[in-house]
This record gives structure tokens, sequence and C-alpha cells, in this order.
């Protein structure tokens, strides 16, 4: 597994290790886009499967340094998936959201057509064709949307500290997506390993906007705090963000994650307020 150290394979590490799984977790100590680096890490531990997760996720560090996140996230996805499909292994790759231009106005499936509006989203689409022309046999691309975890700075944690802090928070309310815990996400990437190569989308279920998004959190957390909603022009983004962006799963039997209130509602009773 690249990118353990991350919110997502902190997750996943244990749960593997859980399932009786020998994991090999790798994060910095090997540079993805070093294409002898990676193949030296896969012929030392000859995976059955590999998950993918290192990747660059700073989406506005990504528009003013596309090529730089273009080499991690597309050069990268191409040399772990080379030397996965060298040893005959499966390949998750989770991608984004970010690859649709959000204009369809209604959830978007596996088979719609791509059209990423920055730099983050066509770099994960970029990472997305190469690991598929890479390992076409073994690569389950799966995208997912507006992670939230334990283990990481993320919107939820954001929100109970502010709205903590104050009587009011603003919160842009014109872009509508499908908040994902991270604790979700990981059964379900490991799921698609019974579950043929292609694309999948592993996201929470439902849709909302970030003002919806930050009022249920308030309203589940029990904080009286009033959220004031802005749009994305107002609020003033270097990177363009989908106006809707939310992820709908068709692949007949691939896995289908819980509606996003009913995991934040576990989410905010399980984890610890910061």
């Amino acid at each position: 597994m690249t990118g353990a150290a991350g919110m997502l394979g902190r997750d996943l590490v244990p749960l593997l290790e859980r399932r009786g799984h020998e994991v090999t977790a790798v994060d910095l100590d090997v540079d993805v886009t070093d294409a002898g680096a990676v193949r030296a890490c896969a012929d030392a531990c000859g995976p059955e499967a590999v998950l993918h997760l290192a990747a660059w996720t700073d989406v506005d560090g990504a528009e003013e340094r596309e090529e730089a996140a273009g080499e991690v996230n597309a050069l990268g996805a191409a040399n772990v998936a080379a030397a996965a499909a060298a040893h005959g292994a499966a390949l998750v790759y989770p991608s984004t959201d970010y690859v649709f231009d959000g204009r369809k106005g209604a959830p978007y499936t596996e088979d719609d057509p791509v059209a990423p509006l920055g730099a983050y989203g066509r770099t994960k689409l970029g990472g997305e064709r190469a690991a598929l022309e890479a390992n076409p046999a073994g690569t389950r691309v799966a995208r997912t949307a507006w992670l939230y975890g334990r283990h990481g700075r993320n919107f939820v944690d954001t929100m109970r500290r502010l709205g903590s802090e104050r009587d009011q928070v603003t919160v842009v309310a014109d872009q509508t997506g499908s908040p994902t815990w991270t604790c979700d996400l990981a059964p379900a990437l490991v799921a698609l390993l019974d579950h043929p190569p292609g694309v999948y989308h592993t996201a929470g279920g439902g849709a909302v906007t970030w003002a919806g998004f930050a009022e249920a959190i308030f309203a589940e957390a029990g904080i009286d705090c009033r959220v004031v909603p802005t749009t994305t022009a107002e609020f003033g983004r270097p990177a363009p963000r989908p106006a809707y962006s939310a992820l709908a799963a068709t692949r007949p039997g691939a896995p289908r994650l819980r509606d996003w209130r009913e995991a934040l509602r576990d989410y905010l009773r399980e984890v610890p307020g910061p």
C-alpha cells in the first residue's frame, strides 16, 4: 500500500491486518515518481494486490504547480500500476469527483463523460488513464469525494472547532457533493478487489452542499452556530471547483456506501471533537 500514513491509509492498514492480510505499508519512504524505487519495493514484497493511495491532494496547490502534481498523480500511478502488473497484482486507485465539470446537475455515474475544470482533476484523470493503460487486467479506479476521517485535517472537525468558537461561520453554498467517511470507504476499496477491473464510484450516498453539510454537523453535534451561505466566487479560491459533483454508484454488485448523514452521525459519536 502506498500513502499508508495518510487519512485513508491509517484506516485501511488496520482493517487489512484485522482481516489477516500481510500488509507492506509505505509512504514517503518510497517515491512513487521514481519507477526504479517503485519496482524495487514491489519486487521486495511480491504483492498480490496494491492499494495506491499516494497522491497530491492539495487542490489549490495543484493549480499553481500542475506539473509537480501530475508527476505524483499521473506518473506515480503509471509507475505503481506497471509494478503491480509485473507481479500479476490487482490495483485499486482512488480518484476524485473533480474529474467532472459539475454541469450535469445530477449525480454522475461511472460512464458519464469526464471534463475536469482544474489541474487537480486533470492530474487525477491522468492517473486513472495511466493506471488502466499500464495494468488493464488489474486496475480498479475508485472515484470518491469530500473525504473526512479521524486521522487527518478535514471539514467536519474544522466545523466542530469553529462552531465552538464562533456564533456564525461562512460556508460555500453553491457546490454540491457526496461527503465520505474514510472508515466507510476503506472496506469498499478492499471489496473492489473481488470485482472486475474498471471504474467505480465509491462515495457516501446522497448529496449536499458544503453549507448544508456544515448545518448538519452543527445539528448532529448539538453546536449552536449559524451557517452564513456564500458563493464560490465570493469565497475566492485559486482552483475552480465543480458546482455539482455528487457521485452515483451504478455498477452491478459493486459496493454502495451508506447515506452521508448516517455516516456523519456515527463519526460524531465515535470520534472526539478537536
